[in-house]
């Protein structure tokens, strides 16, 4: 659920690298919010005629809209594809699987011409939190300041020695330190 709400927290955001698991595990909630809507809709008889879906399906479907197309360009930066490439689903079958294949190849490791390799982002921000918190803790809370992440908000001591946000992997600029 967590990669369904970093992608609907960056919904406009068409710029950057998203990995597979972000992009498929949105597509996972996606599919089974999508599946409740209609079973909503059939429920409380809000269907449009002759079809299984309705007004619940319909708000929800222009709701994700956009989070759904940024997800996908960010998806194809990570294999190094521009995010007009998504257009290829309109060449009939062979686009569609065609981006199915974009979709589910690794993407390219270190940086690329649209950002940093986010998996390279998440082990560092790992490694990094892990032996911050060891520091952190020894220090007995000497300095209580604090700074925030400016993408999700999550507050770390003014004084530790942190580059990435463990929540979100965002890169925390030195003059939030």
């Amino acid at each position: 659920m967590n990669y369904y709400s970093t992608v609907m927290s960056k919904y406009a955001d068409f710029s950057g690298r998203a990995r597979r698991s972000e992009y498929w595990y949105f597509t996972l909630f996606n599919f089974v919010f999508i599946m409740l809507a209609m079973i909503a809709d059939n429920l409380f008889g809000t269907t449009i005629p002759n079809l299984p879906y309705g007004v619940f399906y319909c708000l929800y479907a222009l709701f994700v809209i956009l989070p759904g197309w940024a997800v996908s360009v960010r998806r194809l930066h990570d294999v190094g594809k521009s995010g007009w490439f998504l257009l290829i689903v309109l060449i009939p079958l062979i686009g569609a699987i065609w981006l199915f294949v974009l979709t589910v190849t690794e993407g390219d490791s270190g940086d690329n011409d649209y950002g940093t390799d986010p998996k390279l982002v998440s082990k560092i921000s790992r490694s990094q939190n892990d032996s911050y918190n060891k520091d952190y803790q020894n220090d007995n809370l000497k300095n209580k300041e604090l700074i925030f992440c400016s993408n999700c908000g999550k507050s770390y001591p003014k004084n530790g020695h942190i580059n990435f946000c463990d929540s979100c992997g965002n890169k925390i600029e030195s003059t939030e330190i």
